[in-house]
């Protein structure tokens, strides 16, 4: 049986530890991968700082790449029906729906399961199917998907959760009509994601809204026409004032907020052009409130938009997305860090300090 090393969150504001624990062989539809890029999302900061609900101990880690090490005697395919063997490389974010909600049943959207899995585990000896890990447990009905020989891992792994996540939003947005003005406020994973699909989208002109100067710079790269440096434009005022004056006047046909910040809410709204559409997907783990004046929504035709999480579909489409366009966007570049596994806490700093693009976690790397 496999041992294999887990980073474990066991309470706010602690420092990740290094936990070990066995690692059984897959039974039924099971399947067990050793990890080689784990993403480092922005939530598992927000863990860290207690501003998630903390279910107790847990391995942290939601986006996956991984080796398939050993099939379940009933798997013989990912979740697209791809032939799967031993060797291959895999994606996937481990969060398991039920299946047997209104939710997974009646509304048919996995992604409002009450009761997805987060990957946690209380006992050492339970397997984690979380990803900051050396190996992990695939449990039957946790959808992966088989990643192509030709598509470089980086660019899967780049946008981790964000990809999915944005994929899905954009699918509740109903699209970008060509030539709609665009403003992305943050220019995280979720927020380059934003822009990339914007840009393939055929949308107009796209104003990026945040920092630091490394993660503007590769939004440019991405798609974005125009950046509002917030070092440059610290203050509310001065951000709209800039979107306004990118937009002629008139605001943004779409604005998605990706910023994970409460405050950034009203602040979007203000940028949203009558008859526009505001688009929430950034504030997921963001505590507080904002405040609202309906008559706002009400007299300029505005829909405000949220939208959470994924479903299967679009994290086969993420791997897709990579696939087809990682040859023209600099998609694998998105990866600016990479840390050992026991380096997980200088990881999560280094993301709560934003001094990356996006950092992955590399289990078997020194």
């Amino acid at each position: 049986m496999r041992i294999a090393k887990r980073a474990v969150l066991t309470a706010p504001g602690s420092p990740v530890e290094i936990w070990e624990g066995p690692v059984p062989t897959p039974a039924g539809g099971d399947v067990v991968v050793s990890v080689e890029m784990a993403g480092v999302c922005g939530t598992d900061h927000h863990y860290t700082l207690g501003e998630v609900a903390f279910p107790g101990p847990m391995v942290l880690g939601h986006e996956g790449i991984g080796r398939v090490e050993e099939l379940g005697p009933d798997v013989n395919t990912d979740y697209a029906g791809e032939p799967i063997a031993p060797g291959d490389l895999v994606y996937w974010v481990p969060l398991k729906p039920c299946h047997r909600c209104h939710a997974c049943t009646v509304l048919e959207d996995v992604s409002l399961c009450p009761h997805l899995s987060p990957g946690r585990f209380k006992d050492p000896l339970t397997p984690p199917i979380a990803t900051y890990t050396e190996y992990a447990s695939l449990p039957a009905g946790l959808s992966f998907f088989r990643v192509p020989e030709d598509t470089p891992p980086e660019a899967v792994i780049a946008f981790g959760c964000a990809m999915p996540t944005m994929l899905h939003a954009m699918e509740r947005l109903g699209g970008i009509s060509f030539g709609q003005r665009v403003v992305v406020q943050g220019c995280g994973p979720v927020g380059l994601a934003a822009v990339m699909l914007a840009r393939l989208a055929g949308a107009g002109d796209i104003v990026v809204v945040g920092g630091p100067a490394l993660r503007l710079e590769m939004a440019k790269r991405l798609g974005a026409t125009e950046t509002v440096d917030l070092a440059a434009a610290p203050d509310a005022e001065s951000r709209i004032a800039a979107v306004l004056d990118a937009t002629r006047g008139r605001g943004a046909d779409v604005v998605i907020e990706a910023t994970g910040r409460v405050e950034a809410f009203a602040e979007g709204l203000s940028m949203t052009a009558r008859g526009g559409r505001y688009l929430i997907v950034g504030l997921w783990s963001a505590p507080g409130s904002s405040e609202l004046t309906p008559r706002i929504v009400n007299n300029a035709n505005l829909r405000i938009i949220g939208s959470a999480l994924s479903r299967p579909r679009h994290l086969h489409q993420a791997v897709e997305v990579a696939r087809h366009y990682h040859h023209r966007l600099p998609l694998a570049e998105v990866v600016s860090h990479r840390f050992p596994l026991d380096q997980a806490q200088q990881a999560l700093d280094a993301v709560g300090r934003q001094e990356t693009i996006k950092a992955v976690i590399v289990p078997g790397h020194q």
